[in-house]
């Protein structure tokens, strides 16, 4: 948290700044040592509220899921989601894409809070979907090299060098072809061409559906219920996705 202190020089009106002062503060649980019984008693009807929203329990998973590039457990599984989700909108993506810069939480295993799903998707981005040229999809896995991986969906066998180039991509056991068109499931905020995916600006067919219900943590926490509702704890492994050669 930054604190900034400001001096007015005058004393008529027409004030203009003379300087500016800025100190960041560390809120941390320093804070906590010294409690209040007046604050406690305010904040408690607000707590019992945050607290009914987020601990409603979604699902299950058999083991904690983390993010780390290349490839991961969690940016598997989110990819995953997006695809699964797919068929809803009338949709048959071929493969689907989450980038790790929005995964913002790991999941611990066992019981998923709904709090849990907001900590790991907090932005208000909604799924969408488009089509790529081959040419235009190369682009994208060299633009993913270059960062050292992103999620990416099932059937997606890329292999960067380990100076982050792309060396091949394959996508279901085939070959990119430059002139094909690839119809991709991902978010918009990325759609538009963001976290340095700037191969997704020459998106063709756009459709990204408006309204909270299409918002990603809610496309992820209705996978959860769906599972929960089997009987069904969610999983997610390293595939060999992404593979990085050893220099």
């Amino acid at each position: 948290m930054a604190a900034s202190t400001l001096l007015l020089g005058g004393c008529t009106p027409g004030y203009q700044v003379a300087s500016v002062m800025k100190e960041r503060l560390l809120v941390d649980n320093r804070y906590d040592a010294k409690s209040s019984t007046e604050l406690d008693s305010m904040m408690a009807p607000y707590a019992a509220k945050v607290d009914s929203l987020m601990s409603p329990v979604v699902g299950k998973v058999k083991k904690s899921l983390k993010v780390y590039r290349p490839e991961s457990e969690l940016s598997n599984l989110l990819a995953d989601i997006l695809v699964w989700a797919s068929d809803r909108y009338g949709e048959r993506p071929v493969m689907g894409v989450y980038n790790m810069g929005g995964i913002r939480a790991s999941l611990s295993e066992g019981d998923v809070k709904y709090g849990d799903i907001l900590e790991v998707a907090p932005f208000e981005n909604k799924i969408c979907f488009l089509t790529l040229s081959g040419a235009h999809l190369l682009e994208l896995f060299r633009q993913m090299a270059s960062v050292g991986g992103e999620g990416v969906s099932k059937g997606v066998e890329l292999v960067f060098t380990h100076d982050r180039q792309l060396k091949s991509a394959r996508l279901h056991g085939e070959e990119i072809v430059p002139l094909a068109d690839y119809r991709i499931v991902t978010i918009d905020y990325l759609a538009q061409g963001n976290d340095r995916m700037e191969a997704f600006k020459q998106k063709r067919m756009y459709n990204a559906p408006s309204g909270p219900e299409n918002n990603s943590r809610m496309v992820i926490m209705e996978y959860f219920q769906t599972l929960m509702k089997q009987g069904k704890a969610v999983d997610a492994n390293v595939e060999g996705r992404i593979i990085v050669e050893e220099e």
